[in-house]
């Protein structure tokens, strides 16, 4: 068996014991078995009840409290996480499971793996998700509008080429400015942004945390559209409700409403 980046993996034969460091596949196993985590990092904030033992950060957890919780299995993120700490759980003899997840339809194929190896059936939520977007799976539409997209300030940083987040926008009718960008996440000025002449400016509330009083006053020529970034940046269970939550958030640009079953 072969993880997302093609590492050969071998599941345990019963899957008890789950560690993730990736907030958005800590809410995919809580929703679908919750009594299989361990362990999260401390950015994992679903669900909001969620009592497990904290492992630090996605980009900093702490491999030695990770290997004592002698879990089963960790599942990790290209990247979100480091593959110096993934190698160094390897090294500890901890399995771990990597996930790449840049469009929508790699998202809900990634998750089906992922809950595989966890030894769980896909789950409702997920196929819930898959008819809820089912008609843009394909090719995205045609753009009605194109945006920049800032995910930081203090730099000024935006979503760049192959993101989910821009994917999940395209499959919105909103194209990125950026998608043709050398990087995933550019660091670029408010002038440069501007300079795109964009039809609309997206402001997520993370992992930034821009809002009405932080971020739109520097696009005053600019239609600016503030959302929801768990919607927007999170693959899992938000995947059932993102394309309803963040429709009422954008012009309206493209299929915003969801497929009949």
């Amino acid at each position: 068996m072969l993880d997302d980046l093609g590492v050969p993996f071998r599941p345990a034969r019963d899957v008890r014991r789950v560690v993730s460091l990736v907030p958005s596949l800590t809410e995919a196993i809580a929703r679908t078995a919750p009594g299989l985590l361990v362990g999260a990092t401390d950015w994992c904030v679903q669900p909001p009840d969620l009592g497990v033992v904290r492992v630090g950060g996605t980009k900093n957890p702490d491999v030695r409290r990770i290997a004592g919780l002698a879990p089963d299995l960790v599942v990790a993120n290209f990247e979100e996480n480091r593959p110096a700490d993934l190698d160094a759980l390897r090294a500890a003899g901890v399995p771990v499971w990597v996930t790449v997840i840049r469009t929508l339809p790699e998202a809900l194929t990634s998750l089906g793996r992922m809950l595989a190896a966890c030894g769980q059936d896909p789950p409702g939520w997920l196929t819930e998700a898959r008819t809820v977007w089912a008609d843009v799976l394909g090719e995205p539409p045609p753009p009605g509008v194109t945006a920049v997209v800032p995910i930081w300030r203090r730099p000024w940083m935006v979503l760049g080429r192959e993101t989910f987040a821009g994917d999940l926008l395209a499959r919105l009718g909103v194209a990125n400015a950026y998608e043709h960008a050398d990087e995933r996440y550019p660091k670029v000025s408010v002038a440069e942004m501007l300079n795109r002449r964009p039809g609309l400016v997206v402001l997520p509330d993370e992992p930034y945390a821009f809002s009405a009083t932080d971020g739109p006053e520097m696009f005053p020529d600019v239609p600016v559209a503030l959302v929801s970034g768990r919607h927007l940046e999170w693959y899992g269970p938000s995947l059932t409700e993102a394309r309803r939550v963040l429709s009422a958030s954008l012009p309206r640009s493209g299929p915003s409403s969801s497929p009949r079953p």
